[in-house]
C-alpha cells in the first residue's frame, strides 16, 4: 500500500481545491466540445452558482443533525454501553463496523460520528479490561461503515430523485422517482445486507491475530461530553433550562410526520431531516443543551457548504452549454442496457474521488447518467443506485470524510488505508454483481 499512501498524502489536495480545479476543467471542455463562447460560459457559470441553494441547505442539515444526534446524552450512553459488548479482538473489529454501517443506513452524518466515537470507546474499554486491540483497525472499521450510507434512509441521490422540484426531476422526465423503487427496492435491501456481511467477513480475515504487531490506544482519545450546563440567573435562563420548549416542538414535528405519511406523503430529503430533528428535540434535556450541541457540530458543515455553489456553477455550465448531452452520448456509445449500470458505477467511483460529496456528485453526474440511461432504455432506478454505489464505494480510499476522525484519533490516512482498501475490494464485488444481476 505504500504507493497509494504516497499519492494520497502528498499529491491529493483538499476537496475544496478539487471543486475549483473541476470548475476550470469543465469550462475548458465546454469551450472545446461545444460552440459556446467565453462570455456565455461565464454567464452560465454565474447564473448557476445559486442553483443548489435549497439542496445545499438540505445536505448541511443532514450532516449537522447527524452530528448533534450522535452527541445527545442518550446516544452517548448507548455508545458507552456498546463499548462493553465486544469480548474478543476479532469480535470488536467486526462489531464496530456493523454498528457504524447500521448507523450510516439511518443517516450518513450519524454513521460517520458513531463510527468514530464507538471505535474510541471500544479501544478505551478494551484496554481497561486488558484486551489487546489494534487501534488503527478499530478506526478503519468505524469508517468502513460509511461504505453503505447511500443505500439507506439519508441517501441523497435517491431522495433528491424523489423530491418534487429537485434538479433531477427534469432528467427523470418531469416525474419524481419514488424511494420505493430505489433505496427500498428489494434488490437494494438485499445488496445492503450482503455488502455488510461480505465486508464484515473481509475485516475478520485481515484482522491482526495473536503474535501480530498491534498499536494500542495510547491515551483516552474519547471526546468528552459537550458542556451543556449554563448558569441560571434570570427568568429567561429558567426557560432555556426547561425541557418543555424542545419537547413541545419535537412532539409537534412527530405529529406533522404522522399526518404527512398517513395522508400519502412520500419520503424526501426534507422529511428525513425533520424526522431527525424531531428525535433530537425529544432526546435533548433543554434548549441550552441543543444550542451547545449545535455549536459543537457546526464546524463540520462549513467546508461542505462552501463547495456546493461551485458544484452548482459546474452544473450550470454543463447544462447551459450542452456539455451534459455530449458526455451522455459518449457514455451511450460504449454501453448497452446490461453493462450500463456497471459502467455507471465504475465512473461514479472515479468521479467521487474528485467530488467526495454525494450531493455534489449527483449535481455534476446525475443528469448525465440519467440522460444516457434513458437513451438505452435503462430503468432510472438502476441509474440512480449505480451512481449511489459508486459514490459510497471509493470513499474508502478518499480521505475527505476520514480526516476529522483521523485528526481526533491521532492517526494518518496511511494507518487505516490498508484495511479500507480491503473494504473497497470486498464491497465493490457486491455492488458490481448487484448491478449486473438487476440489469439482466
Amino acid at each position: 500500500m505504500r504507493p497509494v499512501n504516497h499519492v494520497v498524502e502528498r499529491f491529493i489536495p483538499s476537496a475544496l481545491v478539487f471543486s475549483i480545479v473541476l470548475t476550470f476543467i469543465v469550462a475548458i471542455l465546454a469551450l472545446i466540445l461545444t460552440d459556446t463562447g467565453p462570455g456565455d460560459l461565464v454567464l452560465f457559470w454565474g447564473d448557476g452558482l445559486a442553483g443548489l441553494l435549497a439542496f445545499m441547505t438540505q445536505m448541511a442539515l443532514i450532516l449537522l443533525l447527524g452530528h448533534i444526534l450522535a452527541n445527545t446524552g442518550p446516544v452517548r450512553k448507548l455508545l458507552a454501553f456498546l463499548g462493553r459488548v465486544p469480548t474478543t479482538p476479532l469480535f470488536a473489529y467486526v462489531f464496530v463496523f456493523v454498528v457504524a454501517a447500521l448507523a450510516s443506513l439511518i443517516t450518513w452524518g450519524l454513521g460517520l460520528v458513531v463510527g468514530g466515537l464507538l471505535a474510541r470507546e471500544v479501544a478505551y474499554q478494551g484496554r481497561e479490561r486488558g484486551m489487546k486491540l489494534h487501534f488503527p483497525m478499530l478506526v478503519a472499521s468505524g469508517f468502513a461503515g460509511f461504505v453503505v450510507w447511500h443505500m439507506g434512509y439519508s441517501a441523497s441521490g435517491p431522495l433528491t430523485a424523489a423530491t418534487e422540484g429537485s434538479f433531477l426531476i427534469e432528467p427523470l422526465g418531469g416525474q419524481p422517482l419514488p424511494i420505493t423503487e430505489t433505496v427500498f427496492a428489494p434488490w437494494n435491501l438485499i445488496a445492503a445486507v450482503v455488502a455488510i456481511a461480505v465486508v464484515a467477513l473481509a475485516l475478520f480475515l485481515v484482522a491482526p491475530r495473536a503474535g501480530d504487531r498491534i498499536t494500542e490506544l495510547a491515551v483516552d482519545a474519547r471526546e468528552k461530553n459537550v458542556d451543556t450546563e449554563e448558569e441560571i440567573v434570570t427568568p429567561a435562563d429558567r426557560v432555556d433550562a426547561s425541557r418543555l420548549p424542545t419537547l413541545l416542538v419535537g412532539l409537534a414535528l412527530v405529529g406533522y410526520l404522522v399526518l404527512h405519511f398517513s395522508q400519502g406523503g412520500t419520503l424526501t430529503l426534507d422529511t428525513v431531516n425533520w424526522s431527525f430533528l424531531a428525535l433530537i428535540l425529544l432526546l435533548v434535556r433543554n434548549p441550552f443543551e441543543l444550542i451547545a450541541l449545535t455549536k459543537n457540530a457546526a464546524s463540520n458543515v462549513g467546508e461542505i457548504l462552501l463547495q456546493f455553489p461551485l458544484y452548482a456553477g459546474i452544473l450550470g455550465m454543463m447544462s447551459g452549454t450542452g456539455l451534459i448531452q455530449v458526455f451522455s452520448d459518449a457514455f451511450v456509445s460504449i454501453s448497452n442496457p446490461v453493462t450500463f449500470g456497471l459502467l455507471a458505477f465504475l465512473s461514479a467511483g472515479l468521479v467521487n474521488f474528485f467530488v467526495p460529496s454525494g450531493g455534489g456528485q449527483f449535481a455534476v453526474q446525475g443528469p448525465i447518467m440519467l440522460g444516457a440511461g434513458a437513451e438505452l432504455g435503462v430503468d432510472p432506478a438502476v441509474t440512480i443506485m449505480a451512481v449511489s454505489y459508486g459514490d459510497q464505494w471509493t470513499n474508502m480510499i478518499q480521505p475527505f470524510w476520514a480526516l476529522p476522525l483521523l485528526a481526533i484519533a491521532g492517526l494518518k490516512m496511511r494507518d487505516i488505508l490498508g484495511y479500507t482498501t480491503v473494504v473497497l475490494i470486498a464491497s465493490g464485488l457486491v455492488f458490481a454483481g448487484t448491478l449486473l444481476i438487476v440489469s439482466l
